[in-house]
């Protein structure tokens, strides 16, 4: 990793006032770029024909061990999607937000955070919750409706969902800030990895967010997965330029890197999360992919987008690319790879089992979590709760 990646330099654009007579004092700068269209400065290190390119400022430190390790996360990850979405189709399940297509955001993710780093994820990173700790039926319960977080959040360092757009991007920043005190109290240095959608950047409750890091220096790195589609809205209606120029109008420095290509993620999220942990500020990170599913399993998309559209991205595939290079340098073969399909179909049937695993809940007990310690309106609220159900 080249050290100061993402160090901000002084006068990075000389401010000129327009002389008088310029034709148009207001023309928006030529360095901006369709928000449609990948911007020029995006981080790439795997095409998707599985070349490798060196990038100078985000070299790769992965061995072919973790590159294994990755290509079978990605691969079980996207199981885990299409069985759920099943369930979702039996009716074993309320609602499923698919991720096919995002795998490389989460495989990255994994093989960059420390120890020590929290994770406030959308209700998309399921194969990031899996590889951290989460159990299959306590991500299942989250959408059959029998718990709201099943998980221990401080020993997953995984964060419960936040189905409210943009809402985790305050919790997570709060979290950094409280990361700052311990430091300051003698704790380890550690970090914060804040997952929202291209969609929340049009939220107020992500823009005071970055307000915040910015202001307070908090040692959070925002992941902007730019999936090109806020539920059938795209990303054009949102913002004429790049999504993660935005940021810099924060004082945030920030990148955009190709979201489909694990490597680049991995290399990228590993140089911002150490400078977050070293006390020099928020990151702000755009992971350019594609959503090939459906936003949840009450849409369409059909109705808003192309074949055309999906066929092209499709061949961005992030698993294929790995697998071509990894399969090109020996690395892996094909026994390898028959291997891994029987481990999948294996997992296949673990997630289908995990399903049966979450007893309908006790309504007064999902009150039991809300605060440490229960406050008088929440304990009414049980009690009531309780009595109610006893008069069933």
């Amino acid at each position: 990793m080249r050290d100061g990646a993402f160090d901000q330099e002084e006068d990075v654009t000389e401010n000129k006032c327009a002389d008088e007579g310029d034709a148009d004092p207001f023309v928006l700068p030529a360095r901006q770029h369709p928000v449609d269209r990948p911007d020029p400065a995006m981080v790439r290190i795997l095409d998707e024909q599985g070349h490798l390119t060196e990038h100078p400022s985000f070299p790769v430190d992965l061995s072919d061990d973790d590159l294994v390790k990755a290509l079978e996360m990605m691969v079980m990850t996207r199981r885990l999607d299409v069985e759920a979405t099943a369930l979702q189709r039996h009716g074993e399940l309320g609602l499923w937000p698919p991720l096919l297509g995002q795998e490389a955001t989460q495989a990255g993710a994994w093989l960059a955070l420390g120890g020590e780093d929290q994770v406030f994820p959308t209700y998309r990173e399921q194969g990031l919750a899996h590889a951290m700790g989460v159990s299959l039926a306590d991500i299942l319960g989250a959408w059959d409706g029998t718990s709201h977080c099943g998980w221990d959040t401080v020993t997953t360092h995984f964060s419960a969902y936040p189905v409210m757009i943009g809402s985790g991007t305050l919790h997570a920043v709060g979290y950094a800030m409280g990361i700052q005190r311990d430091v300051e109290a003698g704790g380890a240095p550690a970090a914060v990895l804040d997952f929202h959608g291209d969609g929340a950047m049009s939220e107020g409750d992500t823009n005071e967010a970055y307000v915040f890091a910015a202001s307070m220096n908090a040692p959070v790195v925002f992941v902007c997965v730019n999936n090109q589609w806020a539920i059938s809205e795209p990303t054009k209606v949102q913002s004429p330029s790049s999504l993660f120029r935005r940021a810099i109008g924060f004082g945030i420095p920030a990148v955009q890197v190709d979201g489909n290509d694990v490597m680049a993620m991995t290399a990228v999220l590993r140089s911002a999360l150490d400078h977050a942990r070293s006390g020099k500020g928020p990151v702000f990170v755009e992971a350019w992919t594609f959503r090939m599913g459906a936003h949840t399993t009450t849409d369409d998309p059909a109705r808003y987008r192309t074949a055309e559209e999906e066929s092209t991205w499709g061949k961005t595939d992030p698993i294929i690319r790995l697998r071509i290079y990894l399969q090109d340098r020996g690395v892996i073969d094909q026994a390898w790879l028959d291997g891994l399909a029987e481990r999948e179909e294996a997992f296949g049937a673990e997630v289908r089992a995990a399903v049966h695993e979450n007893a309908a809940p006790v309504m007064a007990e999902l009150m039991s979590d809300v605060y440490a310690e229960p406050t008088p309106d929440v304990l009414a609220d049980a009690e009531e709760i309780a009595s109610w159900e006893e008069d069933k």
